[in-house]
């Protein structure tokens, strides 16, 4: 139980809102429980599908910190996401760290998620305790981390 300890430290680099795309309202439920248990004090956005995350992005004054995404999402799924924001000047300028958070670990979703420059492709874990230290790395890791929206 120590290493949770360490990630409720509130290391503050970039506080923007947390992006999460998910369609399944108990993962959304999980993941905001997730960030809670944490201590994550970045606003949690959570969307249904891509075509909502994008037409925030296009008209947020935020800086996002962090975009966790399924890859099977309805209406924009989380790859055809993430290519709208590579081809979009403005979106790709934000240098928004973009993550795969997904049931779907095919070779192929990994492959083609690699292929549009995502910062990282993970499965879902199987339990509360798994997923709570896997998100606490990955944001503690962005935390800290240098990149264009938190110098």
């Amino acid at each position: 139980m120590a290493i949770f300890a360490f990630f409720r430290l509130p290391i503050m680099t970039n506080n923007g809102p947390v992006i999460y795309l998910e369609d399944d309202p108990d993962d959304q439920d999980l993941f905001k429980e997730v960030m809670e248990g944490l201590g994550i004090v970045n606003e949690l956005k959570v969307f249904a599908n891509g075509v909502s995350v994008l037409d925030y992005l296009r008209t947020t004054t935020d800086q996002p910190f962090i975009i966790f995404t399924d890859v099977n999402v309805p209406i924009m799924d989380g790859l055809q996401l993430r290519t709208e924001i590579c081809q979009d000047d403005f979106l790709k300028k934000k240098s928004i760290p973009y993550i795969f958070l997904s049931t779907n670990a095919s070779k192929n979703a990994v492959e083609k998620a690699y292929d549009l420059q995502v910062q990282g492709f993970f499965q879902k874990p199987s339990s509360f305790e798994a997923l709570q230290q896997m998100l606490g790395r990955i944001i503690n890791y962005w935390k800290v981390c240098l990149h264009p929206n938190n110098v």
